[in-house]
C-alpha cells in the first residue's frame, strides 16, 4: 500500500466518505482503511468536517454516516454493502451552495436595477431642476418687460402684415427716454432654418433704414419679447427676413411687417 499521507493527499478518502466511488472501489478503499489506524482516523475526521458543514447549512437535516460502517467491522474485515448509499451531504452542500449562489445572483441583479433607477432618477430630477430654473429665469425676464411696456411713456407702434406674410403681425414699445425698443414678435412665423428677422428704424424722408438687430434667439416657444437699443429717432419700424447674421441693408421682398410711429 502506499505511504498512508499519499493516500490521503490523492482525495480517495473523501469521495470513499462522500459515497460517489463505484462500489467495487467502495469495498476496496474500505479494506485497505480497516487496516490503517491512520487512515480509519482521516476517515472519521472527514465524516466529522462533513457533518459540521452539512449542519451549518441545513440544521434540520444532518446527514448520517453511520451506514459506513458496514463497510468495517471491529476486526477489520470488510462487509460488502447491499445497495449504494445516498451522498446525502454531497447534495446538502451542493443544495446550500446553488441556493447562495443564486441568492447572491438575485441580489446583484435587484441591485444593478436599484443604480439605475437612481441615476435615471437623479437625472430626471436635475433635468426637472434645470428645466425650472430657465422657466423662473425666462418668467422673471418677461415679467420685467411687461413692467417696461406697461409704462404710460411708451409709444406703441403696431407692425402690421405686409404681402410676403399676410398673416404676421408684431409690436414695437419704444421707451424714447431711454433708448430702448421692446419688440413683440409673438405673431411673427418661425423664421425657416439658415434666415433669421431683423428690426429697421425707418425715417421716411429720404427712407433710411437703420439695423437695430436681429433676432437670432427667436423661438416660438419661448421668449417673444426682445429688447434692442434704439437712439434713432425712428418714424416708422419694419421687421424683415434675412441670411443668418443679418444684412446691411434690408431685403424688401422679405418685410414681414411694418408701421409707422403716430406719436
Amino acid at each position: 500500500m502506499k505511504d498512508p499521507q499519499t493516500y490521503i493527499d490523492s482525495g480517495v478518502l473523501e469521495l470513499f466518505v462522500y459515497g460517489t466511488l463505484p462500489e467495487e472501489e467502495m469495498v476496496e478503499v474500505a479494506h485497505i482503511v480497516a487496516q490503517n489506524p491512520v487512515l480509519l482516523q482521516e476517515v472519521v475526521s472527514i465524516e466529522n468536517s462533513l457533518l459540521k458543514l452539512a449542519s451549518a447549512a441545513a440544521p434540520a437535516q444532518v446527514a448520517d454516516f453511520s451506514n459506513l460502517r458496514k463497510y468495517i467491522d471491529v476486526d477489520g474485515k470488510v462487509i460488502p454493502l447491499s445497495r449504494k448509499r445516498t451522498p446525502i451531504p454531497t447534495i446538502i452542500l451542493w443544495a446550500a451552495a446553488i441556493l447562495l449562489l443564486a441568492g447572491v445572483g438575485y441580489l446583484y441583479t435587484e441591485n444593478s436595477k436599484l443604480e439605475n433607477q437612481l441615476v435615471d432618477t437623479e437625472r430626471e430630477l436635475l433635468l426637472q431642476e434645470s428645466k425650472t430654473q430657465v422657466a423662473e429665469s425666462d418668467l422673471q425676464q418677461t415679467k420685467d418687460i411687461l413692467n417696461v411696456i406697461r409704462q404710460q411713456d411708451l409709444i406703441a407702434v403696431p407692425l402690421g402684415a405686409q404681402a410676403v406674410a399676410p398673416e404676421a403681425y408684431a409690436s414695437v414699445y419704444w421707451d424714447q427716454e431711454n433708448g430702448k425698443a421692446y419688440i413683440d414678435v409673438k405673431g411673427l412665423p418661425e423664421p425657416p432654418e439658415g434666415k433669421v428677422y431683423q428690426v429697421w428704424s425707418l425715417t421716411l424722408e429720404p427712407l433710411t433704414p437703420t439695423s437695430l438687430g436681429i433676432l437670432d434667439q427667436y423661438d416660438v416657444t419661448g421668449n417673444q419679447i426682445f429688447e434692442l437699443d434704439n437712439p434713432n429717432q425712428s418714424e416708422a419700424f419694419g421687421i424683415t427676413l434675412e441670411p443668418a447674421g443679418g444684412s446691411e441693408s434690408p431685403t424688401l421682398e422679405q418685410l414681414y411687417t411694418l408701421g409707422v410711429v403716430t406719436s
